[in-house]
């Protein structure tokens, strides 16, 4: 009985902590049309303290949500485009000789910021990529022989353009891996075509108010670590992960031919706190099966290893996932 009162105690300290998703979301939606799915799942790697790697076509407003964001939340921001030609210190910073003092000066790169857009992140080779990994990792950046801390909340949207290939470096699996959710993004209904449409036209753009700081977003982050989960919602998860690892022991022997490798911790990990970050939008203190079912796919499309086998029979990692979901046993 006493687990029940502390749930609807629990419930209404989230219901009043999470009131802002509503303001955030309202804000949001002066500037963008549709998009549902991508806004939430920024919400969601914000409040869980993850990164997001976005793939979409381009023009479909991945860089609008995130300034969008970052000017409601009054947050820094900076946009940084990868070509073939940048350098680490292009993204981190560098040392920079003065003549005057006669010593070297530490000029901070764009990466000091709390949005980080990394604009098709594939064009870049793997040494800058290596660079923004260490700083989505470690949260630290260092510059000669200086450590610089970098400012929280830091949020990675990365966008990767899946039409061409030309000219671009692909993304080692592990660096994939550091990304919390890996997001796709399609065109938007043909009613929300015509609502874009007449906004652009408009003679006056909607302005974004600033309605939190960055300083909520840190208090928010705590509060959702306490929503709660019952030890049947963490089984569901390790079932799940498991079930991408050793597919036959749940009834999906069909799939162990396709699947190279399974997610890995870190997998179910960023499971259960996206979980709790989606409970705590949906303004609820605890997490149900249907928010697992939510966030999976974004969590694991991007863990889940195919064989060429799976690419010979043009078999996704997304159908995977599906099947997975699909067959394993709901709590």
């Amino acid at each position: 009985m006493e687990e029940t009162i502390d749930i609807r105690e629990l419930n209404e300290k989230i219901q009043a902590e999470s009131a802002f998703v509503d303001l955030l979301n309202s804000e949001m939606r002066k500037n963008i049309v549709g998009q549902k799915h991508m806004i939430e799942s920024m919400m969601i790697s914000l409040l869980a303290n993850g990164h997001i790697l976005l793939e979409g076509v381009p023009g479909l407003a991945k860089t609008l949500t995130i300034t969008s964001m970052a000017e409601a939340i009054q947050a820094k921001f900076s946009r940084i485009q990868f070509t073939p030609d940048l350098l680490p210190a292009d993204l981190i910073g560098t040392l920079i000789y003065s003549q005057k003092n006669e010593s070297f000066n530490v000029k901070k790169g764009p990466i000091f910021s709390n949005f980080i857009l990394a604009d098709e992140i594939n064009r870049a080779p793997a040494k800058v990529q290596s660079a923004l990994l260490e700083a989505m990792q470690e949260r630290q950046v260092t510059i000669g022989e200086s450590t610089f801390k970098l400012e929280e909340p830091f949020l990675v949207l990365a966008t990767q353009n899946p039409i061409e290939q030309e000219g671009t470096y692909a993304l080692p699996e592990a660096q994939v891996d550091r990304f919390m959710m890996k997001v796709v993004i399609s065109y938007p209904k043909k009613d929300e075509e015509k609502q874009i449409l007449h906004q652009s036209l408009a003679k006056e753009s909607n302005g974004i108010k600033p309605v939190l700081r960055p300083e909520d977003i840190i208090r928010a982050r705590s509060v959702v670590r306490d929503v709660y989960m019952d030890e049947k919602i963490e089984n569901y998860i390790t079932d799940i992960i498991f079930a991408t690892r050793y597919p036959e022991e749940y009834k999906l022997g069909k799939l162990k031919g396709l699947i190279s490798y399974g997610a890995s911790p870190r997998g179910s990990i960023n499971l259960a706190i996206a979980a709790k970050a989606y409970a705590f939008i949906k303004r609820r203190g605890y997490v149900i099966p249907e928010d697992i079912r939510a966030v999976s796919m974004d969590i694991l499309r991007h863990r889940i290893g195919l064989t060429y086998e799976a690419e010979a029979e043009n078999i996704s990692s997304e159908e995977i996932v599906n099947e997975i979901l699909n067959s394993v046993e709901v709590p």
